[in-house]
């Protein structure tokens, strides 16, 4: 059939296989942030970013709602919120965030990609101090955006930092401040790609390219895990 029909397939293929990998995790944020407030976008902060996320995926809206919907069933009650930390090659230290049914499993899986890939997973708040949790959000910078002006409208909404790096704005907040700043973003206008709680590595390192390439492998292999959320590492 020639070789556009199999670009188009191999094409279309990725995107089967992202979407595989991809809509599971978004629709386990979705239920937790459901579960863990109420069920209303509106009313619930987390909930709303985590359907934002949804919908910069392309998820259908089926989807979204059958994940908002499983929030107050009996499957809801399984999925638990787990994190796991450990120690790889070269001084590289991970953060493992999960949603599960079924810890048991989880932490055998995490433990045996550590292993593999010469590291280990050590007691949970091992490495806490290693990271700052913070709250996150990304915005298209625009071309008539005044950023002094943004940020000293942020301040009250628990604005820490601003950081712009070629064509998206950073916003970092404290990790409690999730909400206020997600309201006055909304209050303001503004449009946000992404937004989520992330673990920033206080005393971030160096790698080399041959270095990068072994941790990588771990981190993606924790990263294909259908348990795995996020993995967060001290790499600069």
């Amino acid at each position: 059939m020639g070789r556009a029909f199999e670009y188009r397939r191999a094409a279309k293929e990725a995107r089967w296989d992202k979407m595989s990998k991809v809509f599971p995790k978004l629709a386990k944020a979705i239920t937790v942030a459901a579960k863990n407030g109420v069920p209303d976008p509106e009313m619930n902060s987390q909930l709303r970013s985590a359907i934002a996320n949804a919908r910069a995926e392309n998820m259908p809206n089926a989807n979204i709602e059958a994940a908002i919907k499983r929030a107050n069933g009996k499957d809801a009650d399984d999925i638990k919120e787990v994190t796991y930390e450990g120690k790889a090659p070269h001084g590289v230290l991970l953060f493992v965030e999960c949603a599960t049914d079924n810890p048991t499993r989880t932490v055998a899986n995490v433990k045996l990609y550590f292993s593999k890939g010469g590291g280990t997973v050590v007691p949970n708040g091992s490495l806490e101090f290693m990271f700052s949790r913070k709250a996150v959000f990304e915005l298209p910078k625009k071309p008539d955006m005044d950023l002094e002006e943004l940020e000293l409208s942020l301040i009250d909404g628990g604005l820490e930092e601003l950081v712009v790096e070629g064509d998206i704005v950073y916003l970092y907040a404290d990790y409690t401040d999730f909400g206020n700043l997600s309201d006055t973003i909304e209050s303001l206008g503004l449009e946000v790609t992404k937004s989520s709680l992330q673990r920033i590595p206080t005393q971030p390192i160096e790698l080399n390219e041959e270095q990068m390439i072994e941790i990588e492998k771990i981190i993606d292999k924790l990263e294909d895990d259908d348990d795995v959320q996020a993995v967060y590492s001290n790499i600069a």
